[in-house]
């Protein structure tokens, strides 16, 4: 049996901390499987100007990461469903995040599925609001 780390987010544009976190996750475990929010949970979570990249192109560009194995899409805006039918060895989540910060029903979710939780810490300098900040802020040609 292969272990397996499951992590999960929007990655709406992907940049260099999306991949810092994604290939130190793999690490974590035998395969890494990446639960991506659907536009519709995307948008619930972020706003109705998100997500910028729709769900088939964000899922293309993290399988075609060599450290990512599969990549599912998930409708609800939490990914407690998913955590207890896949039964991860591991779950990670970025360095934003803490044991009291994760969504109660996934923190029970984990805890039922005996996950052990990992928190990647951020690589500085690298978000994606930040990234569309910077790209508004562009000077017209």
């Amino acid at each position: 049996k292969k272990s397996l780390v499951l992590t999960n987010g929007c990655f709406d544009l992907l940049h260099a901390g999306h991949i810092f976190l994604l290939e130190t996750t793999s690490a974590l475990a035998d395969e890494l499987w990446v639960a991506v929010n659907s536009d519709s949970s995307a948008r619930s979570l972020k706003g109705n100007n998100r997500p910028i990249q729709g769900e088939r192109a964000r899922a293309y560009a993290l399988l075609c990461l060599e450290f990512v194995d599969v990549v599912l899409l998930f409708h609800g805006e939490r990914l407690d469903q998913e955590i207890r039918a896949l039964q991860p060895d591991v779950y990670a989540k970025g360095g934003d995040y803490s044991i009291d910060t994760i969504d109660p029903g996934e923190r029970d979710a984990l805890q039922s599925a005996h996950t052990r939780i990992q928190f990647i810490p951020f690589l500085d300098g690298y978000g994606t609001t930040d990234l569309i900040r910077r790209i508004k802020e562009l000077p017209d040609d």
